[in-house]
């Protein structure tokens, strides 16, 4: 141990550290040179901001690690419905991306000494090794970390439950800087308990799907990677339903804009400038949140193209100043936040309007590349009935008579009942399902029943109304015939015998 020692002392007079730090940094350069691989560390904090490049090797690997590996982290995320699985500390695996194999390593050390900084850092230093050829070192560094990117994505947004968005204070900011309040979305509504003609449902589920994979034919054709959707119908047809089964099918989170709390153009934008990719943008009813009505149809509307709207029962169109009392946003500001230069500040949005009336609404409002999708919401249909029995009582086609079918469908079109009215009968009745069944023919029945009143008596009335004015004109006919009797007749009998004397003289002529 002496001789040990001794000799440790005689080295270090006589390679000092700087030079044993030049030997040990060439001698790695050499090892390098002979090495095959090549290796990337990847730490959990870069400087004081944390590296999102971890986050999402983390969410990508657990994928794998709950397969592979023998030793597991187990973490559950703040707005997380499940498990998400992890390499445990100084544990590694192996990962294939198209033939190429890559070594992946979850290194955790000690942090030697705390330094300044403006946040505390953790006592442990975290970070990921990730080793490969050398030959594969482009597909390493383009096309592998991209793909990791996207499926911690999709990891991300598969464990997040939906959040749902309103505008509470207006524009107005909070604390934090963020004008939107927020809550999870849980609503079940989904494009198979959608109470629709199963065709429609398919086309509109194949147009999603090809807006959420469109990233690239969005790029290539120059377009804001967005799309609009109108729903459009009477009440209790659906609509909101829709909106909640297309954020469940996508996976996307909704903004619920409530135009009545924005007053100015200003805030209007700085809404949509918070708002986060993979949304849905919705503004219910806008034909009653604000009185946004056909131009053509509007007799005090100006040469201008931009004009302000005002909440219903205010007055009318309000004043073109944003500073005035009351709501000031103008149509030019709602097409602009539809299809302006800000409304591609995001990608992956989706703008959703509803109404009851379709016929009330601006036709700039409703042209291809602001609302590109019409969806007529109407009453149910015989396929769209099969659904809701599926639903509520848990009958197939076959579960059901066929007499008490044919009956059903017989009478669906004729009382343009909604889904919400068939849904209410059926619910008041699901203990006893044979009864919930013939409880709503019978309420189908009465509905046509009135329906069929209801056109008749309007037929009667256009009917007796063509009759008052045939018999009004054969009173005129009749004063015409017995004006000659009274006194002053001679004149009109006169001028009757000149109009008939001019007929005569016309037909020689054309004889």
């Amino acid at each position: 141990m002496g001789v040990w020692a001794f000799s440790q002392s005689i080295l270090q007079v006589v390679f000092p550290p700087e030079i044993r730090f030049a030997i040990l940094k060439i001698i790695h350069r050499i090892c390098n040179w002979f090495s095959a691989y090549c290796y990337y560390d990847i730490t959990e904090i870069d400087g004081v901001n944390t590296n999102e490049l971890y986050n999402a090797v983390q969410l990508y690997l657990s994928s794998y690690a709950c397969v592979t590996g023998n030793r597991l982290s187990l973490t559950r995320g703040l707005n997380s419905s499940s498990i998400t699985f992890g390499l445990s500390n100084n544990d590694s695996l192996i990962d294939a991306f198209n033939g190429v194999k890559v070594h992946w390593e979850h290194v955790v050390t000690p942090r030697n000494s705390q330094t300044f900084s403006w946040r505390p850092l953790p006592e442990e230093k975290r970070g990921f090794l990730l080793r490969a050829k050398k030959k594969d070192k482009s597909v390493v560094l383009g096309a592998y970390l991209d793909f990791v990117m996207e499926k911690a994505n999709e990891i991300r947004r598969k464990n997040q439950d939906r959040l749902l968005y309103t505008n509470s204070r207006g524009g107005s900011l909070d604390s934090r800087g963020h004008p939107w309040e927020s809550v999870p979305f849980k609503h079940p509504s989904t494009f198979e308990t959608l109470a629709m003609d199963p065709q429609k449902k398919a086309e509109i589920m194949a147009d999603l799907l090809d807006f959420a994979n469109g990233e690239s034919f969005y790029q290539r054709t120059g377009r804001a990677w967005k799309r609009g959707y109108l729903l459009y119908g009477p009440p209790g047809t659906g609509k909101s339903s829709m909106i909640a089964a297309m954020a469940n099918f996508l996976g996307y989170d909704i903004y619920d804009l409530e135009l009545t709390e924005v007053h100015t153009n200003s805030e209007l934008r700085k809404l949509l400038m918070k708002t986060s990719s993979k949304s849905i943008i919705v503004i219910e009813d806008i034909d009653c949140s604000i009185n946004l009505t056909n131009r053509k149809n509007n007799s005090s509307s100006s040469s201008s193209s931009s004009y302000n709207v005002s909440p219903p029962g205010s007055g009318g169109v309000g004043s073109n100043s944003e500073d005035g009392g009351g709501n000031t946003i103008t149509l030019s500001g709602l097409l602009n936040f539809t299809d302006g230069l800000w409304s591609c500040c995001g990608s992956e949005r989706i703008f959703v309007f509803t109404t009851n009336h379709i016929e009330k609404l601006d036709p700039a409002l409703l042209r291809s590349g602001r609302m590109d999708m019409h969806i007529h919401m109407s009453y149910s249909s015989f396929a769209a009935l099969k659904i809701l029995l599926k639903n509520y009582l848990g009958y197939s086609e076959d579960d059901v008579e066929k007499e008490l079918l044919d009956q059903l469908e017989q009478v669906m079109w004729r009382a343009e009942m909604t889904p919400a009215d068939i849904s209410e009968v059926l619910i008041k009745n699901r203990r006893n399902k044979d009864k919930a069944v013939w409880e709503l023919l019978e309420a189908l029945k009465t509905r046509a029943e009135r329906n069929d009143n209801k056109s008749n008596n309007n037929n009667a009335g256009k009917s007796k109304k063509n009759n008052t004015i045939e018999d009004e004109e054969q009173v005129k006919r009749a004063l015409l015939v017995e004006s000659p009797k009274e006194g002053g007749g001679d004149e009109l009998q006169e001028k009757c015998d000149k109009e008939k004397g001019h007929e005569v003289n016309d037909d020689e002529k054309v004889l």
